[in-house]
């Protein structure tokens, strides 16, 4: 017990696995260290509404966590790119995240972007983070409750320290290397389609294919109505594409979907997991690059 004394970000998990249910953040929606964050983003190639920055609904209390914007590095060519550690410390701290906070990161689309956020936020050290099963279709089919969407809301600063935990994210040049380690598996979760090249990229100038020896396990596939399959099944999926003693790097269109097959191995009990956060939108786009 004596690792509990450590910084806040460091203390014991409030739930046994990352993923939960809406039962289980409604029980703790009340809670002063609660923080809900809505990480719902459009699809790629998907046509919002040119001033839709957010579902009009949302849980009671979430606060918009905005991953195409703030808590992405624009400085980079690559979409969401991670940020730097202080910048992610500020970012976080901006829309109230302390190190005691006990983080439920869902999204509109029931499991899409929100892995994204756990993935992100436990690269940065935070121990007490959690997706929500099914996000907020299955809140509002449970009519739990909800309010009306506004992030104009004035929020309290934050305490957060991020402390980056460098082996959580790999970069292209790690990945070639990888391509020829017979002691890695690089997991595609895009569709059969974009993995195989029959269909085209949704990104301007990125090349259609996949990363040479790269496995494809769409993430589609985790997935039954927006909620994740039971863990015997995700377990069984990811053991049919990977094996419990290689090191598994998880790549997407863009690091987002990539981190619901990061989400699916740590649930499974795997232990050396890195998403490639410049995923197939860097890998497509650089003619340096080897693709299949």
């Amino acid at each position: 017990m004596s690792a509990l004394l450590d910084a806040g970000n460091l203390k014991m998990p409030k739930f046994q696995s990352p993923l939960i249910t809406c039962e289980q953040l409604h029980s703790i929606l009340a809670d002063n260290n609660t923080l809900v964050l809505d990480a719902s983003i459009p699809p790629i190639g998907s046509q919002p509404l040119p001033d839709a920055k957010w579902p009009d609904v949302c849980i009671k209390g979430a606060i918009r966590c905005d991953i195409n914007g703030v808590f992405s590095d624009h400085n980079n060519n690559s979409p969401h790119t991670m940020l730097s550690a202080k910048a992610f410390e500020l970012a976080a701290r901006a829309i109230g995240v302390n190190n005691d906070s006990v983080i439920v990161a869902y999204d509109d689309l029931g499991l899409f972007s929100a892995a994204r956020v756990w993935w992100m936020f436990k690269a940065m050290g935070h121990k007490n983070v959690y997706v929500l099963n099914g996000g907020l279709p299955q809140w509002l089919k449970l009519q739990l409750p909800t309010a009306r969407a506004d992030d104009s809301t004035q929020l309290q600063q934050g305490n957060f320290i991020a402390k980056r935990q460098t082996q959580l994210f790999c970069d292209k040049d790690q990945v070639l290397k990888a391509i020829d380690d017979n002691a890695v598996t690089i997991l595609d979760a895009r569709s059969a389609e974009r993995y195989s090249g029959m269909a085209a990229e949704p990104r301007a100038g990125v090349r259609k294919g996949h990363i040479p020896g790269s496995v494809n396990l769409p993430y589609s596939n985790l997935l039954d109505n927006g909620l994740f399959k039971s863990n015997s099944e995700v377990s069984q999926l990811l053991l049919t594409h990977a094996s419990k003693d290689k090191q598994l790097v998880m790549s997407c269109g863009s690091g987002v979907t990539a981190c619901i097959l990061a989400l699916a191995a740590e649930i499974s009990g795997f232990e050396s997991v890195s998403v490639y956060d410049g995923s197939w939108s860097e890998w497509g786009s650089d003619h340096n690059l080897p693709i299949a």
